[in-house]
């Protein structure tokens, strides 16, 4: 496992994983699906599919790191209620990153696939998604007769639904600690169902657990599989995800949506392909 966790990559292969890190880093932050970017691209240049896994997840936190940053405004009065979910988060990510490590590498490829199906149908329904649940957003604010206020809208969730809120939690990051493809996607999805909240500012939460999950996952494998890591992979996509997290941040909201969901599908599909012809 070794020798194919540090499989040397072609000049133009590093750039273009590059070039990948970079769009994964600003999808990551503005839709949440950049994994779909980077680990189709690994495996398509012959790293296996686990060692992608593990390689993206490292080199995607600095692109984390930027995007949570760059959403500094939406999280203003929302810390209380991100500490109240960070224990779900990584709590699951650990368990995610356990299976990972301990399960056969061939129910991975077998698992993955399906996943993958998963997430694409997700990054294809997210515009009609988001619509409802702005929708769905203004209209709670007009029935309440406020404004969403940058307040810790945690606080007055009931019990059951703050509970609600910790399994999916706990469940997504699960899901992000063992293959994180369009973790962020499903994450805000169901988030905008049980918070009352501005999508915004539910992105912004959704960057910093995602980001928990991530740190917690890579951290594991770091410690406990770092001979299975691609460490040229990672640095290459650490470096891209970190500009394109920052940027992404800033302007990615003038990306084109059908262009960005054009790319996620077809290096999608490839992945697919590719692990099933292994």
């Amino acid at each position: 496992m070794e020798l194919l966790a540090n499989l040397s990559l072609e000049p133009w292969q590093i750039g273009l994983i590059v070039v990948a890190g970079i769009a994964a880093g600003a999808i990551n932050a503005v839709v949440g699906s950049g994994t779909l970017i980077t680990f189709p691209a690994l495996v398509a240049f012959g790293v296996p599919p686990v060692v992608s896994t593990m390689s993206n997840a490292v080199g995607l936190i600095p692109g984390n790191i930027a995007s949570s940053f760059g959403y500094r405004e939406e999280l203003r009065g929302q810390w209380r209620r991100i500490l109240g979910f960070v224990p779900a988060s990584l709590l699951g990510s650990l368990t995610g990153a356990y299976l990972l490590l301990h399960l056969p590498e061939d129910a991975f490829e077998t698992i993955v696939p399906v996943l993958l199906v998963v997430a694409l149908v997700m990054v294809v329904g997210q515009p009609y998604l988001s619509r409802y649940l702005k929708n769905r957003s203004l209209r709670r604010a007009e029935a309440a007769g406020i404004e969403h206020r940058a307040a810790s809208a945690g606080d007055r969730l009931s019990t059951g639904r703050y509970i609600a809120v910790l399994v999916v939690v706990f469940l997504t990051a699960i899901y992000g600690g063992y293959f994180a493809a369009a973790q962020g996607i499903i994450l805000i999805a169901l988030l905008g169902l049980l918070l009352p909240d501005d999508l915004q500012r539910l992105n912004g939460l959704k960057n910093v657990l995602v980001l928990v999950v991530n740190t917690v996952s890579a951290s594991t494998y770091i410690i406990v599989g770092h001979d299975r890591i691609n460490w040229i992979a990672v640095i290459c996509i650490a470096v891209g995800s970190l500009i394109g997290g920052y940027f992404g941040a800033r302007v990615g909201r003038k990306f084109s949506p059908v262009l960005l969901r054009t790319v996620i599908v077809i290096l999608g599909l490839v992945a697919i392909w590719r692990i099933v012809t292994l």
